[in-house]
């Protein structure tokens, strides 16, 4: 039963990795295709562009650091109770599931603020508003995620 808690707890790390990366794959991918449309007919737009096709990558980044914490703090406790990996579990989820959609979202957003400039390179600081904005949402995540990992150490069940 001891090691059903590692795997609960080990798998919910994985979790918040693989989910996150997903999304930023697949927000990343998305703004490259704008981007590189965009550079093909400027090249000396690239920096900007640059910019909003790497904002989705940043879920793939939180993901990562929460997986390697809880990972850490798991090890730490190899032969920890079912319960216990499941709070785990449940600690990694709200960004692995924030991450995905938001990092899926970001990069939506990114592609339009590529296309705004495309057309008129004076409104990139406005443009780039609206792809941050849906970063909020994975930063919380992130924190309710190392905030519940950082607490379930303590808890003796």
């Amino acid at each position: 039963m001891q090691t059903l808690g590692l795997f609960f707890a080990l798998f919910g790390a994985a979790l918040a990795v693989i989910m996150t990366g997903i999304g930023s794959a697949i927000g990343v991918g998305r703004a490259a295709i704008a981007a590189s449309g965009v550079i093909s007919e400027d090249g000396s737009k690239f920096g900007k562009v640059l910019i909003f096709e790497l904002l989705p990558a940043t879920q793939g980044i939180y993901g990562f650091v929460v997986g390697f914490i809880a990972i850490g703090s798991v090890l730490a406790d190899a032969t920890m109770s079912l319960p216990k990996g499941l709070l785990y579990f449940a600690a990694c989820l709200p960004i692995a599931v924030v991450g995905l959609v938001s990092a899926v979202y970001q990069g939506n957003a990114s592609v339009a603020g590529i296309g705004v400039l495309a057309k008129k390179a004076e409104l990139f600081g406005k443009a780039m508003i609206f792809p941050a904005m849906v970063e909020t949402y994975a930063i919380l995540a992130l924190l309710v995620s190392l905030l519940a990992i950082s607490q379930v150490g303590g808890v003796n069940i």
